[in-house]
């Protein structure tokens, strides 16, 4: 049996495992005894990946299939500080779970977007959780995030895009339709400074991680980088998702 490694990012984690990508999402989003249900952020890792940070020797000895010949579901390898130490080439699909097992996957693109929106709403998701409001497109935005001579900085950080609509041009008086974020005013608020200080680049919105990813609110996609280096996994736009992910866009939708 093939041995996998995945990288989860809701919890940190690298886990190897004998299931495939798409049996191993579904388990790990379902739960088992260790771990309750709910939504899984998950990339597949290339299996030759390399890192002397990760004990990657005799993993056929340690991810080896149970007495009754049933498959290892997971071997955790790391819990801490794995994106700091995952090498970004050894990146490949990006796994969105539904808390039913609902998957959709997402390719790594070779070309990033022009930006043109001033105003944006970021959603950071490892290492650390907070939102953001920011003048920065996502790929200055990582850079700024990532550069150590900014006294709050991260190695790494990946982070999603999310919708802001009337927000992003009128911050005080756009209609918020959908918006399901919380303390609108406040968001207005942060929006707004942004939107009249143009030597302040970012402002927190929130420092608390959601309890749910709001899957509908990703805008352009999602982002994985540091200095040298930006990954980039585009989200499909709603009527793509509405017909050809119907099943896993009415799960994510609940």
């Amino acid at each position: 049996m093939s041995i996998y490694y995945y990288f989860s990012v809701l919890p940190e984690a690298l886990i190897a495992s004998m299931l495939s990508p798409e049996d191993f999402c579904s388990y790990f989003a379902i739960g088992s005894e260790k771990r309750a249900s709910g939504q899984a952020i998950l990339f597949e890792a290339a299996p030759d990946f390399s890192g002397d940070y990760f004990d990657l020797s005799d993993m056929e000895k340690r991810c080896a299939p149970h007495p009754g010949g049933e498959p290892k579901h997971s071997l955790y390898l790391s819990i801490y500080r794995v994106l700091e130490h995952l090498p970004l080439s050894a990146l490949k699909n990006l796994h969105l779970v539904t808390p039913d097992a609902r998957i959709l996957k997402l390719p790594k693109s070779d070309a990033i977007p022009a930006f043109t929106q001033k105003i944006r709403l970021y959603q950071e998701l490892c290492p650390v959780q907070p939102r953001i409001a920011s003048s920065l497109d996502p790929v200055s935005f990582c850079r700024f995030m990532t550069d150590s001579s900014h006294a709050i900085h991260v190695p790494k950080l990946f982070f999603a895009e999310l919708r802001l609509g009337d927000l992003a041009e009128k911050p005080e008086t756009g209609s918020a339709r959908d918006l399901p974020y919380p303390a609108l005013m406040h968001l207005r608020d942060c929006l707004k400074t942004i939107k009249n200080n143009p030597e302040k680049h970012t402002k927190t919105v929130d420092r608390i991680p959601p309890a749910k990813f709001p899957y509908r609110m990703v805008e352009s996609g999602f982002y994985i980088g540091d200095q040298k280096e930006i990954c980039y996994y585009p989200f499909p736009p709603e009527k793509e998702l509405e017909e050809k992910y119907h099943v896993w866009w009415r799960s994510a939708t609940l």
